[in-house]
């Protein structure tokens, strides 16, 4: 199933239905962070990049027969209006969550060598699941 997730996201990303979010210094493309049914997803806040997440995501529903867990479905923006975040949050059914929350025990959205891990990054969300 992970690796179903990730191959289904990476086709996205090549057919441009969503962006990656470069981080750190060598700038590491990343579009989602998985562990066991934990994931993250990253990708441009605009219209376009939600509509096609919420698409991708119903049809792996639907070819692995799993559910998304609703109840642990949260999204967070990085420089992005609240408003935006709020309405995205409704399309895709879920709760609003702070930049810095914790995910597997970790911070995200912080690091101990920066003051801020997000310098320079605008215009992303963050949706954080469980199957």
């Amino acid at each position: 199933m992970a690796e179903g997730l990730a191959g289904v996201s990476r086709n996205a990303v090549e057919k441009n239905l969503f962006e990656n979010l470069e981080v750190g210094r060598k700038k590491v493309n990343v579009n989602m962070l998985q562990f066991r049914d934990d994931t993250l997803f990253f990708c441009e806040a605009n219209i376009k990049s939600v509509l096609n997440f919420k698409v991708i995501i119903h049809c792996f529903e639907l070819a692995y027969s799993l559910k998304v867990n609703f109840s642990k479905r949260r999204l967070g923006g990085v420089g992005v209006d609240q408003i935006v975040v709020l309405r995205f949050a409704t399309i895709l059914n879920c709760e609003v969550t702070k930049t810095l929350f914790i995910y597997l025990g970790l911070a995200v959205g912080g690091c101990y060598k920066k003051s801020m891990f997000w310098d320079g990054v605008v215009d992303k969300i963050i949706v954080q699941m469980e199957w």
